[in-house]
């Protein structure tokens, strides 16, 4: 499509049509003019030089010429109005002389200003016209005064004075007449490439309008009063995954929710003439997938400045929170690590004493059963506590990855391997795979990968305490990169807990410390992946990582940041396992 900076280049080329024309359609015409002359003075088909119109010669040769000026100087000048207004002057011109010569006011080719007052109509803007016809009246007019007052020799008979005046004044009503009928012939022929050029104009700013509104990166939704959806911009596709075709003329709510108490703030800070107000809120896309997005709202207003409809427009800051979130996990992670190490040990310490010192009255007293069960109270909850600390300095001073060529394939089935023989696996857990016999290589740390994966198996295990079906499959996906996903049919997890997710200490359903899933997040980090989570209550859960191939040029871009679960409604967590 031509911008609205090519119109007026191409409009010019049309006009350098029109005119090209005009110029050639002129010969032509004289040219069978001349013709049709000859044969009329030779009064039968023989042509004879004899009977060949020498006036009517010399008016073709003449415009052969003019033709060959009218070219140059339309290759030379773009003024395209002016050449016209001369073209039809020096016409106007060359018909007076050709009908001095045949005869003045006897001529037969008087005629021919009626033609080229016709045919001026089509080029020529209608005041211009009517000059047109005024200047052939005005030319038959000063030929006949300078023949009839003997100025100019005469060619034709001669006529008395009131009968020339009764010529004379015929052919002016005659060419005033065809001036105007022409002037409005004229005015509809250029009223309709008026609008013609109107429509194309309206129809270009119509898809220049289109393009920008497709091409911003917010997303645009029109409304009418009623709150029904009416247009449905690409970005806005993009960010909420419903085509237009699905939602026009349905309500916005369909998408946004209520928004009537946001519309009404928005239009009341508007007539107020106050800063429209930004709001937050949260949409599922249709595959289940959790959108945080910020959106303002305005009145759209029709040609007679009416509100016809609202504007929503609207961006996805689902990244943006999720990078604030990660900005303030890694303060969080930052404190941490700096009282882990003294904390460990201050803790360790006394617990390695206090274990001793049981030990120590376990083998020297005499014990009854009440004391024997308190001793191993205090032993096993020793033991517990040491486990706690071990999995917190794990997630705070992680170990460092150890890059080597590693069979995911083959990971995942140890893992389940060791699963089913696990006291949390019962008659009623049911354990399926989709990996296939095909190993998959990648650089990772095998033992790291075996700790994502018993962790996230052992969470679904401990999410279906009444049973239930674990399923894991690992696929390969674009980019280079490998897909493990990890799907129950446990009790899923509210939105509180999705809030929480990967933090350590969170709370959990299983009574543990929240530590496994903080220990997974860490190590997907590591190893330049991301890991997403799916769940609804009473419906289970569904936990996708996915990991580079290769990691040794992964590795190399610090900029690779792990990509966090999206917090939103009905985008729940999976429960965290007990370390």
């Amino acid at each position: 499509m031509p911008s609205l900076d090519e119109k007026e280049p191409t409009a010019n080329s049309r006009q350098m049509q029109r005119i090209q024309t005009l110029i050639i359609g002129r010969l032509m015409v004289i040219f069978l003019l001349l013709v049709t002359s000859w044969m009329w003075s030779s009064g039968t088909l023989r042509l004879s030089f004899e009977n060949f119109p020498q006036g009517l010669f010399l008016v073709f040769l003449i415009s052969v010429g003019l033709t060959i000026a009218y070219f140059f100087l339309l290759r030379l000048s773009n003024n395209y109005a002016w050449q016209i207004r001369a073209q039809f002057f020096l016409d106007a011109l060359l018909i007076t002389w050709l009908v001095w010569r045949t005869g003045d006011l006897s001529s037969p080719y008087i005629t021919l200003y009626i033609v080229m007052i016709s045919v001026a109509s089509f080029f020529m803007r209608p005041l211009s016209t009517i000059f047109m016809a005024v200047m052939c009246a005005f030319l038959l007019v000063s030929m006949s005064v300078l023949t009839g007052s003997g100025v100019i020799d005469s060619y034709g008979t001669t006529q008395t004075a009131g009968k020339a005046v009764q010529i004379v004044s015929f052919h002016i009503v005659a060419l005033l007449v065809v001036g105007l009928l022409a002037s409005k012939l004229s005015d509809r022929h250029s009223s309709g490439e008026e609008l013609a050029e109107t429509a194309k104009t309206l129809a270009n700013l119509r898809v220049v309008h289109e393009r920008i509104v497709e091409s911003i990166r917010s997303g645009l939704i029109t409304t009418d009063l009623d709150g029904n959806i009416y247009t449905f911009n690409a970005a806005a596709t993009e960010i909420t995954g419903y085509r237009l075709d699905e939602l026009q003329g349905k309500p916005i709510s369909k998408i946004f929710g209520d928004i009537h108490e946001q519309t009404d703030l928005s239009l009341s800070a508007a007539g107020n003439g106050e800063q429209l107000p930004r709001f937050e809120t949260d949409l599922l896309t249709p595959e289940g997938f959790a959108v945080r997005i910020g959106f303002s709202v305005s009145l759209l207003f029709s040609e007679e400045n009416e509100a016809s409809g609202l504007i929503i427009t609207f961006q996805d800051l689902t990244e943006i929170r999720s990078m604030e979130e990660s900005v303030r996990r890694k303060d969080r992670l930052a404190a941490v690590g700096r009282v882990a190490a003294g904390l460990a040990h201050e803790i360790r310490n006394p617990l390695g004493a206090m274990r001793g010192a049981i030990q120590v009255l376990e083998s020297n007293t005499d014990r009854t059963p009440i004391q024997t069960g308190l001793m191993d109270i205090v032993l096993r909850e020793s033991d517990r506590l040491n486990s706690i600390i071990t999995n917190f300095l794990s997630y705070a001073r992680p170990a460092a990855v150890d890059f080597a060529e590693t069979d995911v394939s083959e990971a995942i089935k140890d893992t389940l391997t060791l699963l089913k023989h696990s006291p949390d696996v019962q008659e009623n857990h049911i354990l399926k795979d989709d990996i296939g016999t095909d190993p998959i290589i990648i650089s990772a740390d095998s033992a790291q990968l075996k700790q994502i994966f018993w962790n996230l198996a052992r969470n679904a295990i401990q999410a279906m305490p009444d049973g239930g079906e674990l399923s894991v499959s690992l696929s390969l996906i674009p980019n280079n990169r490998i897909r493990i996903i990890f799907e129950d049919t446990g009790k899923g997890m509210s939105q509180e807990q999705v809030e929480q997710l990967f933090e350590p200490f969170s709370n959990s359903t299983s009574g543990g410390t929240g530590l496994g899933l903080s220990i997974v997040y860490q190590i997907v980090k590591d190893h330049n992946g991301a890991i997403n989570v799916r769940s609804l209550e009473g419906k289970g859960t569904t936990i996708t990582v996915e990991l580079p191939k290769d990691n040794r040029r992964a590795a190399s871009d610090p900029n690779i940041e792990v990509e966090r679960p999206t917090k939103l409604k009905q985008f729940l967590k999976v429960p965290d396992d007990e370390q």
